[in-house]
């Protein structure tokens, strides 16, 4: 990890493009409580370059030998001694599935709420968060829906009341709207986009993060952004085929037997 003033340095250097390899660390403090959702934090990736690579960088890897290998050349794992500048799990599948993305969508792992929010590519997330490699509106909107929040309530595990967003069983068995028509799919990508620009407006307007601008709206606040997320979730319910009536109510989301029947796509 780099404070904003050693990051910033070795990103002015001349000897080399440290942009590549001294990348803003997003947190899952950052989604909940920061009201741009900007990173807060600097740290040194080399990705998953060998270290001739990554010794074309070496005010950044200097960093790395004198904070890191001494701890790593410690540790029971081989690998772990073995790739020293690397991080310790670099989750070589995630990288793989963010190659060519704009941006990606990314939620706290354990929060209050189920928040997800866009971040740039050049952003790496930290081991406290869960990243959705999408790019798409119409993606992002199906996973803001209340379809997939209540789904992800009834599937994952909680700690202290609070939501542990689970890939495994939340995701992953999360029955996705493949087959949308081209109709469909610019409705909930339009629905989804109103909503994130008016949920940002709000955030940046009260200076404060997502945490406290939902626990206004459950009082009673932001009606304009309540009316955004019942436009979406209408949308996204229209999709599978299920009455508007449904689109909010957790119950008939998630228990199909008592109100809609259940979509047949999985991903």
């Amino acid at each position: 990890m780099l404070t904003e003033a050693e990051a910033q340095r070795l990103r002015k250097l001349d000897d080399a493009d440290y942009v590549n390899v001294v990348r803003r660390y997003l947190t899952a403090a950052d989604i909940t409580d920061d009201p741009a959702q900007r990173p807060s934090r600097w740290a040194i990736d080399f990705r998953l370059m060998p270290l001739e690579q990554a010794m074309r960088f070496p005010a950044a890897l200097a960093i790395a030998r004198e904070r890191v290998k001494p701890e790593r050349e410690t540790n029971r794992r081989r690998a772990y001694r073995d790739k020293w500048w690397l991080f310790a799990e670099p989750r070589t599948a995630m990288r793989t599935a963010l190659e060519g993305l704009v941006r990606f969508a990314v939620t706290a792992g354990h929060a209050k709420r189920c928040l997800i929010v866009w971040q740039p590519a050049d952003v790496l997330a930290s081991n406290a968060t869960d990243i959705f490699a999408f790019d798409d509106d119409f993606s992002m909107g199906v996973l803001q829906s209340r379809a997939h929040v209540a789904w992800a309530w009834q599937r994952s595990s909680t700690l202290k009341g609070d939501l542990r967003y689970t890939p495994t069983s939340v995701f992953m068995t999360f029955p996705w709207p493949d087959q949308a028509t081209p109709e469909q799919r610019a409705h909930v990508a339009d629905a989804c986009r109103r909503l994130l620009a008016r949920r940002s407006e709000l955030c940046l307007d009260a200076g404060s993060g997502l945490t406290k601008l939902y626990n206004a709206m459950d009082e009673g606040a932001c009606t304009d952004l309540s009316a955004l997320h019942r436009r979406l979730d209408e949308a996204v319910a229209v999709r599978y085929g299920w009455p508007k009536a449904v689109a909010q109510d957790d119950r008939d989301l998630v228990c199909p037997a008592h109100g809609a029947e259940p979509p047949d796509q999985h991903r």
